[in-house]
């Protein structure tokens, strides 16, 4: 069997380590999932020793994530994600121009309990850009780059939100646009959600001290800002 790579490690103390996720790979194995691969697999292969996850990114999702190394360290970081006392700031390519700024608040319904639960999201425009190319009826394809705050931690929830306000995220197959999608696979060579967890700040569960880690962008990544002139 060939060897998974080793995970780019962000941070790491006797209580927690924070790794940069790749998007495609699970957190952890899913039953309903075959692959085996996954960060929790990764990390304890190559640390050698268990880990424990406290907060979760989708697959397709790229980004700072921390687990614990203990589950007295995993107590405090779950508490922490729970009371809301983690900032975590995603950057996310979306259709069309944005507001500069704005709050989306707006209940959630859980797909598998059903329970509807509040939902906040914030969000600043960084940049936008117009790409002459034509998609679905406009002659040209507008797309903004965001700093979204997910104030709350519900399923999908940026996902959910910013499609809720018709700017879903590039790359979304499940609440994006299949055309803008297909744009970026095909004409810009950009495959994938481009949705990315920037920065995560934490209470240490060793000092109660705030670390702070941030995720670089990937080659994928590097492509879709290079071709929206969005770097240099």
């Amino acid at each position: 069997m060939t060897p998974t790579p080793p995970l780019p490690i962000l941070y790491q103390d006797d209580a927690c380590v924070a790794v940069a996720k790749p998007a495609g790979l699970l957190v952890h194995p899913v039953p309903k999932i075959r692959e085996k691969d996954s960060v929790l697999r990764r990390l304890r292969d190559h640390l050698g020793r268990w880990v424990y996850p406290v907060h979760r990114l989708d697959r397709a999702t790229s980004g700072a994530l921390v687990m614990a190394l203990s589950p007295e360290a995993a107590q405090v970081l779950a508490g922490a994600f729970r009371e809301g006392r983690v900032e975590k700031v995603y950057h996310a390519v979306v259709r069309g121009w944005t507001d500069p700024e704005g709050e989306i608040d707006r209940p959630l319904k859980d797909k598998e309990t059903g329970a509807v639960r509040p939902a906040r999201t914030r969000y600043r425009r960084l940049a936008t850009a117009e790409l002459p190319i034509p998609v679905g009826p406009f002659p040209t394809a507008r797309y903004s780059l965001l700093e979204v705050r997910p104030l709350t931690g519900r399923t999908h929830q940026i996902r959910r939100h910013l499609s809720g306000i018709a700017h879903p995220v590039v790359g979304d197959t499940v609440h994006g646009d299949g055309r803008h999608n297909r744009m970026f696979r095909e004409r810009l060579g950009v495959p994938g959600l481009l949705l990315h967890a920037r920065v995560l700040v934490f209470p240490s569960p060793a000092t109660g001290e705030p670390v702070r880690v941030t995720a670089p962008f990937d080659e994928r990544w590097r492509r879709a800002l290079d071709a929206l002139g969005w770097t240099g």
